[in-house]
């Protein structure tokens, strides 16, 4: 309560929430502006009848855009999807991009650029492939006047689509140096975050409404809500956790050692590895189903049968297939994101040791376990909080667009929690110079 006074009386802070609002708004209002030459309508059915796990993602994170097939249908998607490859790409793949991550700030700039002119080059050829692929299904998504269809149309569609996608990166810059928080997750935010009035106007209408009320309507209304906020306290404890290695210096005066100074520990977060691995084991389960669909290959076959049973999560197998993922990318993600080896280096270069622990192979060694058993906790709880919508589902009977927990509430909180971190620092800057002053 305190930070949130302490931010209302910050002018310089306030105006940054409000641009980033601003944002918002601008964000919100793009959703509406369709793509010319398509019929809004054929898509949204698609949607309204196909069980379309990697596309329901896809559009929960655009705020509906991709529904709606507006001109900011990809979001931004595409930059998230360069970054990660970018990342893996510095692991010793191209000696170029890791001599880039070792440059500092310089070499940041050179990777952010890399980044952007390859989530162009994704964008465009994305949009050409879902503008196509919506084609496959046989619904006629070009309006009734548009005949003469070729590959200039799908460029010219492409290209346009591409466009919203920059025009979103260029949004999102704008928060990052004039808002609050990293751009990119504010955008993820704001397109899932307009979403979640809708779920719950629908629950009223659904549940509490004279014509369908009832005692059980009630009470299963009532048990939802609770557990959704059961579930964002869970969630929003696990996102914080961290366990803490602690380090000693032995280059620091004994005086300095006596006072306690000299202690200072490694945090290592249980969920490193974020909504990645989620993601990830979603997007891989979903594509294969999603491509068939398209081009009618699932229809009424034993292959196909089989397919939907393997890469459906809502399906025992394929839910086993789905957690399995999780864990592997868990465990994954987590030691790309903190690598023993070069933490031990580090230490080593600041003098720096882990108690009872010896320097090089050794404390590489122990960081690489502990990492491992907090992983395990990780993946745990990522399992747990994806699996919470599929099971509440069934459990309750719940129409689909009620989600709780997921992969939306997790990116949620995740933000939520490192933008108020931001907002206090700079709160805190702000009275630490009016005091010097």
């Amino acid at each position: 309560m305190e930070n949130i006074v302490a931010a209302l009386k910050n002018k310089d802070v306030m105006k940054k929430i409000g641009f980033t609002f601003l944002v918002f708004l601008i964000y919100k209002l793009a959703t509406y502006i369709t793509i010319p030459l398509i019929n809004q309508d054929i898509i949204q059915s698609f949607f309204d009848s196909a069980d379309s796990g990697f596309l329901g993602i896809a559009n929960a994170f655009t705020g509906n855009a991709l529904k709606n097939y507006s001109i900011i249908a990809l979001g931004i998607g595409p930059y998230i999807t360069a970054s990660i490859i970018t990342q893996l790409l510095q692991m010793d793949i191209i000696p170029l991009l890791k001599e880039w991550q070792e440059e500092g700030e310089t070499g940041k700039q050179k990777i952010n650029q890399l980044n952007r002119y390859l989530a162009i080059g994704l964008a465009f050829i994305q949009a050409l492939a879902m503008t196509y692929g919506f084609r496959l299904t046989g619904n006629a998504i070009f309006d009734i006047g548009v005949t003469n269809v070729n590959f200039v149309t799908y460029t010219y569609l492409a290209i346009v689509m591409t466009a919203g996608t920059a025009f979103l990166l260029w949004l999102s810059d704008q928060i990052t140096l004039y808002g609050v928080g990293n751009g990119t997750s504010m955008i993820i935010v704001a397109g899932i975050v307009s979403t979640m009035p809708l779920m719950i106007t629908s629950m009223i209408e659904g549940y509490l409404v004279e014509s369908v009320r009832t005692t059980e309507s009630i009470l299963i209304f009532t048990l939802v809500m609770v557990l959704y906020i059961a579930v964002i306290f869970f969630v929003t404890v696990m996102q914080s956790a961290f366990r803490k290695i602690p380090i000693q210096y032995s280059n620091r005066p004994a005086s300095a050692r006596f006072q306690g100074k000299s202690d200072s520990h490694i945090p290592l977060k249980i969920n490193s590895a974020g909504v990645i691995p989620v993601i990830f084991a979603v997007t891989i389960l979903s594509i294969p189903t999603t491509i068939l669909s398209f081009v009618g290959a699932l229809d009424g076959t034993l292959f196909g049968r089989w397919l939907t049973e393997m890469f459906t999560y809502q399906q025992p197998l394929g839910y086993a297939v789905y957690v399995i993922l999780i864990y592997v990318f868990a465990f994954f993600y987590s030691f790309v994101q903190i690598n023993p080896e070069k933490m031990a280096d580090n230490l080593q270069k600041q003098h720096a040791y882990i108690p009872g622990v010896r320097p090089g192979t050794e404390t590489e060694n122990y960081i690489s376990k502990t990492l491992f058993r907090i992983t395990i906790i990780g993946a745990t709880y990522l399992v747990l909080v994806a699996s919470l919508p599929i099971f509440v589902a069934m459990i309750f009977d719940l129409p689909a667009y009620v989600q709780i927990g997921g992969t939306s509430l997790l990116i949620v909180v995740g933000v939520a929690i490192e933008t108020t971190k931001q907002i206090k620092t700079q709160t805190q800057e702000q009275n630490y110079s009016g005091f010097i002053k």
